[in-house]
């Protein structure tokens, strides 16, 4: 009890709350830091730091705390000024090196190109595919950025998919490897095993040489009317098929099973067979038969173009009357080909080659070919069939003879 009111009242000492039967720790000497707080030792020998930025090695300092009755210094403002002092030392003692937050992976430390995202940029490079050469490749686990594009203008297409699966199957030790049929090449398959159960096949041969033709190419590459346009054998090779039908137009047929009768067409929708990444297509140029050569041409390059490129529609392979594969652009000498269904033949051209031939009794190097003609045996008997065959061998022969065949 304070008799003397002047004197200054002493600091009151802090309440206990501590539960009963607890042990009260002993007050820590001057300028030493209380176990728990930032600065202060920890379990194991440790000093506490910040949470996150690792343990401390070095032993913490900590300027002796303001007196209480220091002057603006109130109980409250002074704890706070500790604890800043506290973490402020506590990270400037520290040799731990504060840690960055965590930041997204750059785009170069990104996965490689998704299959089935087109334009994607993969280190500065842009995959080009088609739709479904993208689900190809997701089918089979392909990674579009690591296949060597094939196509006009760097297109990834659906044999560079299939090369790269099967590397891929080789290189990884696998056996086998499964692809999907469905689409084009599944509409293909049925209607080719339908054709050879269905249509008696007959296949001819003949080999021809084509000398003369091939100059008359080279001509006619030269000429002015036909430098915007691709001329090849395969474009003689047409015009001679069409002239042989204007005197053979019973292979230029079809067979109605229905009505039990032979439909002869008075008109010639030449397909012509192309591999393409959604498989074999036979699309066919309408009325060829009364195009001109250089129409002709322009015709059939057009065709070509659109069936590589995956444009070819339904309309353009429907109503075809008779079909020419060419097989020689493979290295292929010549094949038996399917006939196309609701046609009667189909003609195969083989590799132009040069070879020994006997021109007038004499031993000479000429350009040679084979054609073969496989025809439904319904429709064209083997008289037809090698009447036609031999026409077309005449004029590739001699191109002079399409003007005895054009009369």
């Amino acid at each position: 009890m304070d008799t003397d009111g002047d004197a200054e009242a002493p600091e009151p000492p802090p309440q206990d709350t501590a539960p009963a039967g607890s042990e009260v720790a002993s007050a820590p000497a001057e300028g030493a830091v209380e176990p728990g707080l930032i600065g202060g030792p920890a379990p194991g020998g440790r000093t506490s730091v910040l949470v996150g930025y690792g343990p401390k090695t070095t032993t913490a300092a900590r300027r002796p705390r303001k007196q209480a009755g220091a002057p603006g210094a109130t109980p409250s403002s002074s704890s706070a000024a500790a604890a800043q002092q506290a973490v402020q030392t506590s990270m400037m003692t520290s040799r731990t090196p504060l840690r960055e937050p965590a930041i997204e992976e750059s785009a170069e430390s990104a996965p490689a190109h998704i299959a089935g995202r087109p334009g994607a940029e993969v280190g500065g490079t842009t995959v080009l595919a088609k739709p479904p050469v993208r689900k190809l490749a997701r089918d089979l686990g392909v990674d579009l950025s690591a296949v060597a594009p094939s196509g006009e203008g760097g297109v990834v297409t659906r044999a560079d998919v299939e090369a790269a699966a099967g590397g891929a199957a080789a290189g990884a030790g696998k056996r086998e490897t499964r692809i999907p049929v469905k689409g084009v090449r599944k509409m293909t398959a049925q209607a080719m095993v339908a054709s050879a159960f269905t249509a008696p096949h007959v296949t001819e041969w003949v080999s021809v040489d084509v000398t003369r033709t091939v100059e008359l190419v080279e001509k006619l590459a030269g000429d002015p009317e036909f430098r915007d346009v691709k001329v090849s054998p395969l474009l003689l090779v047409a015009k001679a098929l069409i002239l042989a039908v204007r005197r053979n137009p019973g292979v230029n047929a079809s067979w109605d099973e229905a009505a039990q009768e032979i439909v002869v067409k008075h008109y010639v929708n030449l397909g012509v067979a192309a591999a393409t990444p959604r498989g074999l297509l036979v699309p066919n140029v309408k009325d060829a038969d009364r195009m001109s050569l250089r129409e002709l041409a322009a015709a059939l390059a057009a065709l070509t173009v659109t069936a590589r490129e995956g444009r070819t529609q339904p309309a353009d392979m429907a109503a075809g009357t008779i079909t020419i594969t060419n097989v020689g652009v493979f290295g292929v000498d010549a094949g038996t080909p399917i006939i196309n269904p609701g046609e009667a033949a189909i003609l195969c051209l083989g590799a132009i080659r040069d070879m020994p031939w006997v021109v007038d009794g004499q031993l000479a190097v000429r350009k040679v070919t084979q054609l073969a003609l496989s025809f439904d045996h319904r429709l064209v008997d083997g008289q037809l069939g090698s009447t036609f065959l031999a026409d077309i061998a005449r004029v590739l022969e001699d191109p002079a003879t399409a003007l005895l065949l054009a009369r």
